[in-house]
């Protein structure tokens, strides 16, 4: 038999060497969050675990736990039958549970008696999301950080993955987070990440970046939709060197009717999401702009957006959260085309070692 324990310090440094990651916890707390590249192969579903919680909570835990005995062998050896009987034997597999170890540990026998060599995380979960948050800073610590302010509709998020395109290392919260960062930033189909998810997904990017070479992110505020900005990272952008994009209205408006086409497809959608500003612009301007929708004219609606909402005090914002922001490096863009983000993606890399005004 081949099983051995870690600590979550060691399974957080060595995760990379293991052949699978494997999460015997059930679909829902996997679902919730989980280490990076893990699948789930649980030792009791939701359905076995609230079975076996009523029958300890009526009869007793001698009951409780042959139930479970039963079902936890009946899924280990179909998790074996479905992914196991084609594997080599020098495949290496890192498991855990939520804390207390029984049910990886349950897998982790009868891996070990095949004759796999298989790892079991002391302290499951818990133990390598503690190792995680005290790793988080310090990762996010190591990096220099490029930010890109742009009012909305400049095409931060475009520009971020043409950077990404041309080679560079770019971090995008934005898609991390499943959310486009403003009040009207829900994504249809797309679900936020739990925040300890979110997290995870941020500390799995930034340990993957090289220290040598620049981060480029979007300017974000604290919350992403509904999830949170570590601390560490927020305060390493906030005293971070920017970059400024500028692209004409008309093109700014063209970019949000693009890249928001389920307002323009949904329009009682749009309203609802017009509703959540009652709150800042009072009702009298909402069912105006909800008027305008409903009449058609998505692109109006846009401009008013951009003139009376988006727009009004963004620089003072920026300016206030941003510590270089009044030394950017301006990026003009004349149109928001794909040809013309490329082109000033590759001068921006090539600018670091020669800071100029850039123009595309």
């Amino acid at each position: 038999m081949s099983v051995q324990r870690i600590s979550g310090e060691q399974a957080l440094a060595g995760l990379h060497a293991f052949s699978a990651v494997i999460d015997a916890r059930s679909e829902s707390e996997f679902a919730l969050d989980r280490l990076p590249g893990a699948v789930n192969w649980p030792s009791l579903r939701d359905d076995e675990r609230a079975r076996v919680g009523t029958l300890y909570k009526q009869t007793g835990p001698f009951e409780a736990r042959k139930l479970g005995a039963a079902l936890v062998a009946r899924n280990i050896a179909a998790h074996i039958e479905r992914e196991c009987l084609g594997k080599p034997r020098d495949w290496q597999p890192l498991l855990y549970c939520w804390r207390g170890g029984q049910r990886s540990g349950a897998l982790a026998l009868v891996l070990g008696q095949i004759g796999f060599k298989a790892t079991v995380i002391d302290g499951g979960y818990k133990a390598f999301r503690s190792a995680m948050l005290l790793d988080l800073p310090a990762q996010a610590a190591r990096l220099r950080y490029r930010v890109v302010c742009g009012p909305t509709g400049s095409g931060k998020t475009r520009l971020l993955h043409a950077l990404a395109e041309a080679g560079a290392q770019v971090l995008d919260l934005e898609g991390l987070a499943s959310h486009r960062a403003s009040v009207l930033g829900v994504i249809p189909g797309q679900p936020q990440p739990s925040q300890k998810q979110f997290e995870m997904r941020i500390w799995q990017a930034l340990r993957a970046f090289d220290a040598a070479r620049i981060v480029y992110v979007e300017a974000e505020s604290k919350k992403v939709g509904n999830v949170t900005l570590p601390d560490a990272l927020i305060q390493a952008m906030r005293a971070s060197a920017c970059l400024r994009i500028d692209l004409p209205e008309h093109e700014r408006v063209a970019l949000l009717l693009e890249d928001y086409p389920f307002f323009v497809r949904d329009t009682e959608f749009f309203c609802q999401r017009l509703d959540t500003l009652v709150a800042l612009r009072g009702h009298a301007v909402i069912e105006s702009w909800q008027a305008l929708a409903r009449a058609g004219q998505t692109e109006a609606v846009v401009r008013e957006l951009l003139a009376q909402h988006y727009d009004p005090g963004y620089a003072n914002s920026t300016r206030r959260n941003f510590a270089q922001f009044d030394h950017a490096l301006p990026v003009a863009l004349a149109n928001r085309s794909a040809a013309a983000l490329a082109r000033v993606a590759r001068e921006i890399i090539l600018s670091e070692e020669r800071p100029a005004p850039l123009h595309a």
